[in-house]
């Protein structure tokens, strides 16, 4: 199964909780605060795999989450770091946020990499806080959370040339005859339903891939039949074959609208360098193909009359793709991207105040990792979460909520009555 279009959920590791220790040693009298920092939580990260060639595996897994950063530990033992979860991906596979529906990479080379979600910095034991001053801490901090969000991966195959045409003009013949490659191949249209890749070997040793474009018919641009899902495809290539049927009641029209479609579709496929091939010369009368050939003559550069069944023909197409490949520079093409700010972006301090019953509830991801870290039986821990609850905008957006002087507070498992003085 051919897959090139996909979404994907991804979460880095959250950042391992500073904590509150002691240093405790016989013969080390006030032995002094000892808590290490967290860990920082995993990162997710795609790298670009020549050796895949589709997205299949994202259809059965679509969640990956990296290792979160373990906590401190005493004895100013700092927390293990999260391991960086990779994610392999087919070389030539764009990146797009869902929710801005921006371009965040274009991963077209081997080996190419971007970090899509950093991981959450661990949190600051109360070893980190001590100072002259105030020598025993009786506070620690939390870990960041990690970062969540969909991905889109859409995959745009890397060959040097592409084989458009309509349905029945015989690409898939072409490419089974002039490598490798073995598509199915049988006499109705839309035979081929996703796309083909072959490897010609080239004199020098090396060799050119080639990618047969299946469906693409009038109307294509738009939505009509299979092309529209395949021309991101050709959109790498450096020279495209345009294979036609001589059958055709009017091959040269067909040459036509195919290359109307290609410009609808992007003024970069239109701009592509075009050989012209003529297939099933073997059961056409010469007098038509002699009258196509000249009318494509007037349209195109290059044009060949050929049998792809018979092998006649194929050959010379191949040698004169090689030659200009030489000439047309390896220049990928490559989509713009954004500047990718939601990677790194690990403000997670948006809060909800809402009231239940005779209540009011304070609900946010970094408070109830305060809460967690904080030490409510000590009075400096305590009133350090009180400042910090302060500048976040909590007591104020509590006011809006029209909470007053006595009313119950709750913040996960902290409970407090609210007063005006705080």
């Amino acid at each position: 199964m051919f897959i090139d279009l996909v979404k994907i959920k991804i979460k880095s590791g959250d950042g391992g909780n500073g904590i509150v220790a002691w240093r405790r040693e016989k013969y080390v009298p006030r032995g002094g605060p000892a808590g290490g920092d967290g860990g920082t939580g995993g990162s997710v990260i795609l790298r670009a795999d020549k050796n895949i060639s589709t997205l299949l595996e994202f259809k059965y897994k679509s969640i990956y989450t990296a290792d979160n950063g373990e906590n401190g530990k005493p004895k100013n033992c700092h927390g293990k770091n999260g391991k960086d979860l990779v994610i392999n991906v087919p070389a030539g596979t764009i990146v797009r946020d869902t929710d801005s529906g921006s371009i965040i990479a274009d991963l077209a080379e081997e080996g190419q990499q971007v970090i899509v979600a950093e991981g959450g910095r661990g949190g600051r034991g109360n070893a980190s806080f001590a100072t002259p001053t105030r020598r025993a801490p009786h506070f620690c901090e939390p870990g960041e959370a990690g970062i969540e969000r969909e991905l889109e991966l859409e995959l745009k195959l890397l060959a040097d040339a592409g084989i458009i045409g309509l349905p029945n003009a015989g690409k898939s013949t072409f490419i089974s005859v002039v490598s490798a490659a073995k598509p199915k191949i049988a006499d109705y249209p839309f035979t081929t339903l996703v796309p083909n890749l072959g490897v010609v070997k080239t004199p020098e040793g090396d060799g050119i891939v080639l990618a047969d474009i299946p469906g693409l018919i009038e109307g294509a641009s738009e939505g009509a039949g299979l092309g529209y899902q395949f021309l991101r495809h050709v959109e790498r290539t450096r020279i495209l074959i345009h294979m036609l049927d001589i059958l055709e009641e009017d091959p040269a029209g067909n040459f036509d609208r195919i290359n109307k479609e290609l410009a609808r579709y992007s003024d970069h496929l239109a701009s592509l360098e075009q050989i012209a091939v003529i297939n099933k010369i073997d059961v056409a009368e010469q007098e038509k193909v002699d009258s196509v050939f000249k009318q494509l003559k007037d349209r195109n550069t290059y044009v060949f009359a050929i049998s792809a069944a018979t092998h006649t023909g194929t050959r010379e197409v191949i040698n004169l793709v090689m030659e200009r490949l030489k000439a047309i520079p390896k220049n990928l093409y490559s989509v713009p991207i954004e500047e990718d700010h939601a990677a790194c972006d690990h403000d997670d301090s948006s809060f909800n105040v809402y009231r239940h019953k005779k209540a009011f509830i304070v609900d946010g991801g970094r408070i109830k990792r305060l809460i967690n870290v904080t030490d409510l039986t000590n009075n400096q821990a305590v009133y350090r979460l009180q400042n910090i609850l302060k500048s976040m905008g909590v007591f104020e957006a509590l006011i809006q909520a029209g909470i007053k002087e006595g009313d119950q507070v709750i913040i996960d498992k902290f409970e407090f009555e609210y007063s005006e003085d705080i």
